[in-house]
């Protein structure tokens, strides 16, 4: 090897030659020192030779690459996991991430994704019991992992569950002031309803701006801003089912009601000329004479809907007000405004003076024949708009969610 490398140097020529020859003999000793030592390679570790080999001795296993999804929330394999417990994951490209969950067999879960938040939140309770798989994967991307799969378990069902109803049944046919109710079998505490709310979507065609109002622990209302548009299509969704409603107690059942709005029929009374006026879809079609609460009993002036319908009833006041105040007499085509006892109904005893003077004990009189003609063509929600009288309608005294402005009632929602 040597004796080469002089007669290549002895070419070159004259001195130059030989100190080149001298260099490349020391070299070689070197390296050939430093691969007998036993001594780690040298500081460019990393370099290879012609044939591509790695420099540095035996190579190490290379570290795994690292991830680009992950299931941090909840954990796999957890069990116990609630009914409406929102994914958590995490992503390098959360823009493009997706998230699937699927049940036991294989059918996707309704479910929305928030990828600023990292969460997937299921739409309904998950199913008592059921295990699911979380399936986390972005675009793909060179040596990192891009897909990740997860499993839970979610809790069985719960002795303690809350009734959840709507005062409305579905495919009903209502007025344009009705209000949507829902009540709950227990007392919700505040610091739940905000979720109770946000479980309660409520949708309209034509689209009209609404809130959720809570009335007490156990009942909450929804209304438009103003009254529902003539004709509109509605229907709400109460997906309450694992919703947790505090001290160990969930929702019990999911909710959907389709409703449909009837034509705008608003009755307007006046106690200053003992009037009321009926419009139809914005037409006056009827004026019609009345006779409202006497000074002792005074009709409440207020905004109040049709709550319920009785063709043929008795008010009996007996037991309430003694023999001498109370009274029990048949009345026909009573309609309910307060729970405090004020109908619209016929009072064939006041159309003498119906249209001059009051002499109720709080509701609206009008003649047999006007009671037949409003009787027939009214339905539950139409409002009913008292003004001028000596008593303002008590909050909470029938449906009276038309009595608060829109400020304050958007004050009585959770969100």
């Amino acid at each position: 090897m040597k004796e080469t490398k002089v007669t290549r140097t002895t070419r070159l020529g004259g001195r130059r030659g030989l100190r080149y020859a001298m260099a490349l003999v020391a070299t070689g000793a070197v390296l050939l020192g430093a691969g007998c030592s036993g001594d780690k390679s040298p500081s460019w570790q990393g370099g290879s030779d012609a044939n591509g080999a790695q420099g540095g001795g035996p190579a190490e296993s290379p570290a795994p690459p690292p991830s680009i999804v992950k299931v941090s929330s909840p954990e796999t394999g957890a069990s116990g996991v609630k009914a409406l417990e929102p994914v958590k994951f995490t992503s390098e490209d959360m823009a493009n991430t997706k998230v699937t969950v699927k049940d036991a067999d294989g059918k996707e879960v309704d479910g929305e994704t928030d990828t600023d938040k990292g969460t997937w939140t299921p739409a309904k309770g998950m199913s008592w019991g059921g295990k699911y798989t979380v399936t986390v994967s972005a675009p793909e991307q060179e040596g990192k992992t891009t897909t990740t799969e997860s499993s839970f378990t979610v809790m069985k069902k719960p002795s303690k569950l809350v009734k959840v109803s709507s005062f409305l049944g579905d495919n009903s046919s209502v007025g344009v002031a009705m209000p949507l109710i829902m009540r709950f079998g227990r007392s919700v505490p505040e610091k739940y309803r905000a979720e109770v709310e946000r479980r309660m979507k409520v949708t309209s065609s034509p689209s009209q701006e609404g809130t959720w109002h809570w009335y007490s622990a156990t009942e909450v209302h929804y209304r438009p801003k103003t009254f529902w548009k003539a004709g509109s299509k509605v229907s709400y969704d109460a997906n309450l089912q694992g919703v947790t409603m505090g001290d160990g107690w969930y929702g019990r059942s999911n909710i959907s009601v389709n409703l449909k709005i009837g034509r705008s029929f608003v009755m307007t009374v006046d106690n200053k000329n003992k009037r009321m006026q009926v419009r139809e879809n914005g037409k006056l079609i009827k004026t019609i004479p009345v006779s409202l609460g006497k000074k002792s009993t005074p009709s409440s002036s207020g905004t109040m809907v049709v709550i319920e319908k009785k063709r043929h009833t008795v008010f009996d006041t007996m037991d309430e007000l003694g023999p001498e105040e109370g009274y029990r007499t048949e009345i026909d085509y009573a309609q309910r405004l307060t729970w405090g006892g004020e109908f619209i109904h016929a009072a064939p005893w006041s159309e003498g003076v119906q249209g001059r003077s009051n002499v109720s004990h709080g509701c609206v009189n009008v003649s047999m024949a006007m009671g037949a003609w409003l009787f027939a063509r009214t339905r539950m929600g139409d409002p009913v708009t008292v003004k001028g009288t000596e008593r303002r309608l008590a909050q909470g005294n029938g449906w009276t969610d038309w009595s608060l402005s829109w400020d304050e009632y958007k004050k009585g929602s959770a969100l």
